[in-house]
């Protein structure tokens, strides 16, 4: 990439599955999070897979706008409610796109550093019966691909302590 005669280094994006669940509100925290300490950009997918049979009355077009939009808004409004708890800047670019989800991600992250997807809402047996999404791109992904549990397990802060070569800890200084 060229500007102004200098080279400028090709950043490879963190992409992120994005269907407004809490597994992947997680994940784009986490994503967002790797983001910032790697200098990279956050490309947040949400796909949508056009099925008219739920629509037998209506013209497709219309169904698959409305699915679209659908789709546009629940990418939207999860990336206004994490970014405002998230408080820093990183750049993120939402797309939305149509077709089959595992297919589409692992389109999309064919070039990225990284796919992170929150973990399904259920157990983890009845995920990987029913053939979820991560675990397709797990199986499938040419690049890391990170799962992220459905909700975050938070430690509690604990006070850093050193150790010296002998093996004695060296409590923190009060």
């Amino acid at each position: 990439m060229m500007r102004n005669g200098q080279r400028w280094p090709w950043r490879q994006a963190i992409v992120v599955g994005v269907d407004g669940s809490s597994g992947s509100k997680v994940a784009l925290r986490w994503a967002l999070e790797q983001a910032e300490r790697t200098a990279a950009d956050v490309e947040a997918v949400n796909v949508w897979t056009p099925d008219t049979t739920y629509y037998p009355y209506m013209p497709v077009a219309s169904a698959m706008d409305d699915l679209a939009d659908a789709a546009e808004t629940v990418l939207l409004d999860t990336l206004v409610e994490v970014t405002r708890e998230y408080g820093r800047s990183v750049p993120i670019r939402p797309r939305v796109l149509r077709g089959f989800p595992a297919e589409e991600l692992l389109h999309a992250a064919g070039s990225a550093q990284l796919l992170v997807l929150g973990a399904p809402t259920r157990g983890t047996v009845a995920g990987l019966l029913l053939g979820s999404v991560s675990h397709q791109c797990v199986q499938r992904a040419t690049c890391p691909v990170l799962v992220t549990p459905a909700t975050p397990h938070r430690l509690p802060p604990q006070p850093l302590r050193w150790a010296d070569a002998d093996r004695h800890v060296i409590p923190p200084r009060s």
